[in-house]
């Protein structure tokens, strides 16, 4: 088999808003199908070049921590921690390293929600978007089944926290060769369908406030109230904005065993838009030993 390139650009932040509106078409967000833990597609065979990086802060940068409304994952390098995507090897397995600030790669991690790394992949467009959690060898090397969507730009996150450092979020492009059609951004909507479950958003972001989002989650017309644990949580949120992929991640109100918060329908998030503008919000929720992701556009008011 012939052997895929990924052409790799450190200067994660440079996106341009036109990336997201030059191309023609889009899935919809009810092929979106239920997975175990978000276990990536077999991807291609291939290596990771890279093209050298400058160290810049994206928008607004890393606050140390995962802070509401802080803008993250623009740049492969922070406090001294790089992210170094190595190679798609045998059936599509994606390997990458973090070093950290000896220069050396990074073997000591502790957990957050459940996972020693959480990686994020998602399309230039939005579209593709993928959660896993890789494993960590000895060397401090991590694999993971492909999370690519076939042949596109790619934006990665790393979220993940070293033994005594402060939590961080980093971001690298990625691009695997071949024919690929754009999908542009979905228009905004309250109303997403996954799986046969149907799950509505109530509440609009707000740049610069803090404003609860509720997703509510049913199945054939009848609320779903067993909602699973998934990440120490019933839901997990992701939010990236459409102008430069910059990433928010938040987690909702209580957990589960608390005592106080419910197994579903709803599902609460407190979330801080950084600017006003688009974004895609990415609801992972676990029910029938699934993970599904329902996914939505919203528009931050100024």
């Amino acid at each position: 088999m012939p052997r895929a390139t990924f052409m790799t650009d450190m200067n994660t932040h440079q996106h341009h808003e036109q990336e997201h509106h030059e191309h023609d078409e889009h899935h919809a967000h009810d092929e979106h199908h239920g997975h175990d833990e978000h276990d990536g597609h077999d991807g291609h065979d291939g290596h990771v070049e890279h093209h050298g990086h400058d160290g810049h802060q994206g928008h607004g940068g890393h606050g140390g921590h995962h802070g509401h409304g802080a803008p993250q994952g623009l740049t492969a390098s922070d406090q001294g921690y790089t992210l170094i995507p190595e190679t798609v090897g045998p059936e599509g397995e994606f390997t990458f390293r973090i070093t950290g600030p000896d220069g050396k790669p990074v073997t000591g991690y502790e957990p957050q929600h459940e996972a020693l790394l959480h990686l994020i992949v998602v399309r230039h467009d939005l579209s593709g978007y993928r959660h896993v959690h890789p494993e960590l060898d000895a060397d401090g090397t991590w694999r993971v089944a492909g999370p690519f969507d076939g042949p596109a730009a790619y934006h990665a996150y790393a979220d993940f926290k070293a033994v005594g450092a402060a939590p961080l979020t980093l971001g690298v492009d990625l691009t695997l060769p071949g024919e690929t059609t754009g999908r542009p951004l979905p228009e905004a909507s309250a109303t997403a369908t996954v799986d046969g479950y149907t799950v509505t958003l109530t509440g609009e972001l707000a740049a610069g406030n803090g404003a609860p989002l509720t997703f509510t989650v049913t199945r054939d017309g009848a609320p779903v109230t067993d909602l699973q644990p998934y990440l120490a949580a019933y839901g997990h949120l992701v939010a990236l904005r459409a102008a430069d992929l910059a990433y928010l991640h938040v987690h909702p109100d209580g957990e589960p065993g608390d005592g106080t918060t419910a197994p579903g329908p709803d599902i609460t998030f407190h979330a801080v838009a950084p600017t006003a503008g688009p974004y895609r919000l990415y609801l992972d929720f676990k029910h029938g030993d699934a993970v599904h992701t329902a996914e939505f556009t919203a528009v931050a008011g100024a």
